[in-house]
């Protein structure tokens, strides 16, 4: 596809402007708001304890939006917490992405036993909740960053690798391929130099899309207590926690609960921009309301 017809594409497709402006400016502010902020995220101070948002009355030296049970600020451990949430996303889903492209790939272009063995394995996992499975993983082996990790890995590379080991299985029919063979080319050059690189559509929409999802599945394993460990922040700790003070200090939940709700909502967005762009059949209604012309004024005779 031409790179031009690509941008041209992204600019106007609104799903993807929205969700990647407010994609970036999530990740700016998980990163660069706490170099302004002077508070401990972790240090408690009972006598500041449930103090109201003071917004910006008091510059960054204030509590922006409150403090929590502990005395600690709220914006300090949110930015904190969002900035482990998205690493924690990021890692797993470049390795769930790693382990489905190739398994796909090799599945898909060899087929046989090898193929079998994998897809058995995928249906297993399709049919079990990936939450319920990361539960009892997690419940097993105990909670920690890097158990989390394993688990979020482990339970959603079985999505992309179905679709990849699909255009691998229509690629390694074509012309070029077959070329590829009669001059020698290794099983291996044909694969990742030559056929992975026109998958890689199906590889960049999935993974964005799966982004919110890993963000939403740590969430809920943090409000489970299965994810990161107090007293170090997380969205989905301190979502658990704010619900006990929803009729007194709402802010201990609303604030986390919004900044998770956008930031998934933000990864989705970006990644129904980028289907639409790429798969041109799977327009928007955006994008067709836009493309769509007026038929011809036909004159009736006098």
């Amino acid at each position: 596809m031409d790179k031009k017809l690509v941008f041209r594409r992204l600019r106007r497709n609104p799903f993807f402007l929205t969700g990647f402006i407010c994609a970036v400016v999530i990740v700016l502010a998980v990163v660069f708001v706490p170099m302004l902020l002077h508070w401990d995220p972790i240090r408690q101070s009972l006598a500041d304890r449930f103090m109201a948002p003071q917004g910006f009355s008091e510059g960054f030296k204030g509590h922006i939006l409150g403090t929590d049970q502990l005395g600690r600020d709220v914006l300090m451990r949110l930015l904190i917490g969002g900035r482990s949430s998205l690493i924690i996303a990021l890692i797993a889903v470049v390795l769930q992405n790693v382990i489905g492209v190739v398994l796909g790939i090799v599945t898909g272009y060899f087929g046989g036993a090898v193929d079998s063995v994998v897809m058995r394995i995928c249906d297993v996992f399709l049919a079990i909740p990936a939450m319920l499975v990361a539960i009892a993983v997690i419940a097993v082996i105990g909670a920690s960053i890097f158990n989390l990790i394993l688990v979020m890995t482990l339970t959603m590379w079985v999505y992309l690798c179905k679709v990849i080991r699909n255009d691998v299985r229509i690629y390694k029919n074509k012309e070029f391929v077959s070329a590829s063979r009669v001059f020698g080319g290794s099983d291996f050059h044909i694969m990742f130099k030559q056929i992975f690189p026109n998958i890689t559509t199906n590889l960049l929409i999935i993974g964005s899309q799966s982004f919110g999802t890993v963000l939403l599945m740590e969430a809920a394993l943090g409000f489970l207590n299965l994810g990161i460990q107090p007293p170090a922040p997380s969205w989905g700790n301190m979502i658990n926690v704010g619900r006990g003070y929803l009729t007194t200090y709402p802010w201990l939940a609303i604030a986390p609960g919004i900044a998770l709700m956008l930031t998934i909502l933000a990864f989705n967005f970006l990644g129904d921009g980028l289907r639409d762009v790429f798969d041109p059949k799977r327009q928007s209604f955006f994008s067709k309301k836009k493309n769509r012309r007026k038929p011809w004024k036909i004159r009736q005779p006098l």
